[in-house]
């Protein structure tokens, strides 16, 4: 029997760890661990369930800055529709940007960490009061294009850009050792940071560089009080930080059969301490076995194939389908991996979808030189 999302929080706060480091697979639970953990450590004073920071009138006296999925929604499109031709970024009130925007003056910081994961022509332009931003191309000789809607991708590493500016900002302010020295002292009572899977619209350089400079960041702080909670999907972003982090406790979050969680303590990186692209095939496998095929082992499926591929040189993970049906199976992988489709949204696969997922197993297996463990 495992535990419930409620159990695993005060299981990482009565650890009292300076750096607590988490890889789960998607759609395990992190995002709700996040909002499970700041529930714990700061409840609602109301039973609205929002996370406006808007409805909670004082900065001073946080205990909990986090970065998840709901930080996102705190920005969100005016696309324009009726002339189609000015979109904006809109960024909904709360206390940490308006700090970080409208008190600090950091909008220059965040511009320039954005352009340095996007594209340095690729400029973002803040109103004057800070509660929107447009984005345009700039061309040189003072000319620019007319707003742009970006990518997700690029939205993504722009949120990103203001959450660790701010982060920066925080944690130069907590260095100072003694409060009256501090330029304020709104976050004096900060006990947590909590930062959920910020990488996962990045290409694997920037990743790379947005995990060694959140691990700089962490290393930076000198703070006794301010402790770092960090969840992830990637293997290599789960590695980078493994390794540039000297002082941390490792683990793997699971979701059991039965719709409980597992919290289990690693010594290693992803390759030594659970064997990533092994534990993807001993999931499926097991799945198989229970007759318990779902639709996420597809992308599970894709994912030890690209593993391998990488593994073998290969330039596209499709190259090791079957030759006779190669087109045909990636394409079945590439629609129920990504769920596309609407019909994707159900979660019970067909019998044939579970047979492909099978024959596609068993082919990698066979065909790729895994080891075969004999029972005999």
């Amino acid at each position: 029997m495992g535990k419930t999302l409620t159990e695993i929080a005060q299981e990482l706060r009565t650890a009292n760890k300076k750096v607590q480091l988490i890889y789960a697979f998607n759609g395990t639970g992190k995002t709700r661990l996040s909002k499970e953990f700041k529930q714990l450590i700061a409840p609602r004073a109301d039973d609205n369930g929002g996370d406006n920071e808007a409805d909670q009138p004082e900065l001073a006296g946080k205990k909990i800055l986090y970065y998840n999925a709901f930080t996102e929604d705190l920005f969100y499109w005016d696309n324009d529709l009726e002339q189609d031709a000015d979109p904006k970024l809109k960024i909904q009130p709360n206390l940490f940007t308006d700090w970080v925007l409208r008190d600090q003056g950091q909008d220059r910081n965040i511009i320039t960490k954005f352009q340095h994961y996007a594209n340095e022509k690729l400029t973002p332009h803040f109103s004057e009061d800070f509660s929107e931003v447009s984005f345009s191309l700039e061309r040189g000789d003072n000319e620019h294009s007319g707003n742009l809607k970006i990518s997700k991708g690029e939205e993504s590493s722009f949120i990103w850009s203001v959450f660790y500016t701010l982060l920066d900002q925080v944690i130069s302010t907590l260095n100072v050792a003694e409060p009256s020295d501090r330029e304020t002292n709104q976050f004096d009572h900060l006990e947590y940071i909590f930062i959920d899977d910020p990488v996962s619209s990045l290409d694997e350089n920037h990743l790379i560089e947005l995990a060694v400079n959140l691990a700089s960041l962490i290393k930076s702080s000198q703070s006794t009080s301010l402790k770092f909670i960090v969840t992830t999907h990637s293997p290599l972003f789960y590695n980078v930080l493994f390794n540039e982090l000297s002082s941390k406790v490792c683990y793997m979050l699971e979701r059991l059969e039965d719709g409980t969680f597992a919290l289990t303590e690693k010594k290693g990186d992803s390759n030594t301490s659970f064997s990533y692209h092994l534990y993807l095939k001993q999931t499926i496998e097991q799945a198989i076995a229970e007759g318990q095929v779902q639709k996420y082992h597809f992308t599970l499926l894709r994912n030890l194939y690209e593993k391998t591929a990488s593994f073998l040189g290969y330039q596209k993970w499709s190259d090791l389908l079957p030759d006779d049906k190669q087109l045909y199976l990636s394409r079945i992988i590439n629609f129920t991996s990504h769920s596309t489709l609407s019909n994707e949204t159900v979660a019970q696969p067909t019998e044939q979808e579970k047979q492909t997922v099978t024959l596609l197993l068993d082919h990698l297996k066979n065909q790729y030189g895994f080891w075969q463990e004999n029972n005999q």
